[in-house]
């Protein structure tokens, strides 16, 4: 009878469970992340660093691509000199620099490919030989990425050095100007205090994302050595990194060792 019960009782869990595909797809998604960030941080920093390029390459195209669709009627306005025309070099130039910025699909996806890929990888390099993300790196990358962007775009006019040079000044002030600006308002609130081990747990663990979910179920520093599944789930934890938490906590001494005293 009680078995019975029990799967009485299980049945509509399990329904439930099988009518939120969204939310078994998103948890899907965010486990198959995690592993991947887990994985490339095993990487040499060449091959991270090629990876990380290549995908934020990919994206950028995307979305140049599209971008691209959108300017694409204002590019095919612009009026072409005659070949001959006695255009002098700095006439020249600003033409060259508006075909660039209102370029079809293909020209946009190489441009936005140029500037994610190129800042995403710099970024990438100065994390792994600094150890930190600050803003003297994201200055480097930015400035990067306004310098191939410079080159690559044919923004650059006769004297392409001095603008990719300009250009990629510009890039980092404005980054750098940003970073700091969104150093200034991502502080965190003084009760982040009381999730410091359970954040650094979850960094570990590539979890970062259900930061939040403790919060929200005050699963705070002090109840990391009671945590079980139920807690968990409590908290809409997927069951992938349920296991991952309760793993990392049964192999924790200092924690492990709360738990039984």
């Amino acid at each position: 009878m009680e078995q019975g019960k029990q799967g009485v009782m299980a049945a509509p869990k399990l329904i439930a469970q099988q009518q939120n595909p969204i939310e078994q797809l998103q948890a899907r998604f965010k486990e198959l992340e995690s592993g991947f960030r887990a994985w490339l941080a095993k990487q040499s920093l060449p091959v991270e660093a090629a990876i990380v390029t290549a995908t934020s390459a990919a994206q950028g195209a995307a979305i140049g691509a599209f971008m691209g669709t959108l300017t694409n009627d204002v590019s095919s306005s612009l009026p072409n000199p005659p070949p001959q025309a006695p255009l002098n070099p700095q006439a020249m130039a600003s033409f060259k620099q508006a075909q660039a910025l209102s370029g079809g699909p293909i020209v946009q996806a190489r441009n936005f490919a140029v500037m994610t890929g190129v800042n995403a990888g710099i970024s990438c390099v100065m994390k792994r030989l600094r150890g930190k993300e600050d803003v003297q790196s994201s200055m480097v990358a930015a400035f990067g990425s306004g310098a191939m962007f410079s080159l690559v775009s044919g923004m650059g006019g006769p004297n392409q050095a001095a603008n990719a040079i300009t250009s990629g000044l510009f890039f980092a002030l404005v980054q750098g100007g940003l970073f700091k600006f969104g150093q200034k308002f991502s502080q965190p609130p003084a009760e982040d205090i009381y999730y410091a081990k359970a954040r650094s747990m979850l960094d570990n663990l590539g979890l970062q994302n259900y930061e939040k979910n403790f919060k929200k179920g005050l699963l705070t520093d002090n109840t990391l050595p009671l945590l079980n599944d139920s807690a968990l789930r409590d908290v809409k934890i997927p069951p992938g990194p349920r296991l991952l938490i309760l793993d990392h906590i049964q192999k924790d001494p200092e924690l492990k060792g709360r738990r039984g005293s």
